[in-house]
């Protein structure tokens, strides 16, 4: 049995919604997800605790998950958000769960290379012992208790495939082995994508006992165990590189879990978009067009050719932004995102305009 939400009596409607998001249906509208801030706070912010130093901020689990309890309840969900909070040790997580070590930054992070010399592939092993993957146990634990009835905890951000190799190799490094060594590239693949799927059954079994709904940084709720294939690597490689060593890993990725949502990170990975809507199982792209690029209303031609392929589109959008996507795109297989909600009565406003998407 889901974990209802203790403040939203309709939670069990928006999840119909998001559910029915990965095979394109609509049960009355689209999805549409808007968060603004709550006219007077409900819970303090945790005051800032006195840590030796960023690393320990970031690893502090148990402050960690009361910030993140604090921003929900300080915070309104309209149309069809459902609150959520997720540990977060940095994209790069996962390449330490092999033995990188972890740098951490005010606001972001970035594992060390180790892999220097390609005769020691072998010797990258991973382990459930490794000090970063009980930390996210941790932290995952922290999370749970914290948001009882009032948030769902999410799955890490983790990046398997090209991005853990260009962790370990630092990405210069891999560019050149793309061209000198891509039988050594694809066989490190094999050993990551299995530790991957570890990974991902193990973090998504322990949300599903706990009651938990699988959701993780995208903001996507589901009953389906769900989550987010990418390789931010590609925008440096050829269609044909990418095909031939990277495609059949995100496939395989796809197949393992009931549902997917690629995440397609900057123009210069677009030339490998026609690729990855061949995948059979993929249900979703996100695609990222990032800061300088426009808004989702100048990149229309990239999600209609998602939708005619059969797929489905997250898009990100600002409240002015609505009539163009409605007059350009099918309600079917969209989820929406509108930032910069005032208040209330502007969702419901937005809620209405949108009811009318045919």
């Amino acid at each position: 049995m889901a974990m209802g939400i203790e403040l939203l009596p309709d939670w069990e409607k928006r999840l119909a919604r998001q559910d029915a998001f990965w095979s394109r249906a609509i049960l009355d509208r689209p999805v549409v997800v808007m968060t603004c801030d709550k006219p007077s706070p409900v819970l303090p912010v945790p005051p800032e605790k006195s840590h030796a130093s960023l690393r320990e901020r970031w690893l502090d689990g148990e402050y960690q998950a009361a910030l993140a309890l604090a921003k929900v309840m300080n915070t309104e969900y309209l149309g069809d958000a459902l609150p959520i909070a997720y540990p977060n040790l940095g994209p790069e997580v996962f390449s330490a769960f092999f033995g990188c070590q972890m740098e951490y930054g005010e606001r972001t992070a970035w594992s060390i290379p180790i892999l220097h010399d390609w005769a020691e592939a072998g010797e990258l092993r991973f382990s459930e012992d490794n000090e970063y993957f009980r930390k996210l146990e941790e932290m995952t634990d922290a999370y749970l208790a914290a948001g009882q009835g009032r948030f769902h905890t999410g799955i890490a951000d983790l990046h398997p495939g090209g991005d853990a190799i260009a962790a370990f190799r630092d990405p210069l490094n891999l560019n050149m082995d793309m061209l000198d060594n891509p039988e050594a590239v694809k066989s490190l693949l094999a050993t990551v994508n299995a530790a991957y799927f570890r990974v991902f059954d193990h973090f998504c079994d322990k949300l599903l006992k706990a009651g938990q709904l699988v959701t993780s940084w995208p903001g996507i709720v589901s009953t389906r165990r769900w989550y987010v294939p990418s390789n931010d690597f590609s925008c440096m490689i050829s269609k044909e590189m990418f095909d031939d060593i990277f495609l059949p890993g995100i496939a395989a990725e796809c197949r393992h879990m009931e549902a997917s949502i690629y995440h397609l990170d900057g123009a210069g990975a677009l030339r490998h978009l026609d690729s990855l809507l061949e995948i059979k199982e993929l249900n979703a792209i996100q695609w990222v067009y990032g800061a300088g690029y426009g808004r989702a209303t100048d990149w229309l031609p990239v999600y209609r050719r998602c939708q005619e392929a059969g797929k489905g589109v997250q898009l990100w959008i600002q409240p002015d932004e609505l009539d163009t996507v409605m007059a350009n795109l099918r309600p079917e297989g969209v989820w929406l995102r509108v930032d910069e909600v005032r208040d209330r009565e502007q969702g419901e406003a937005l809620l209405r305009q949108v009811s009318r998407w045919r």
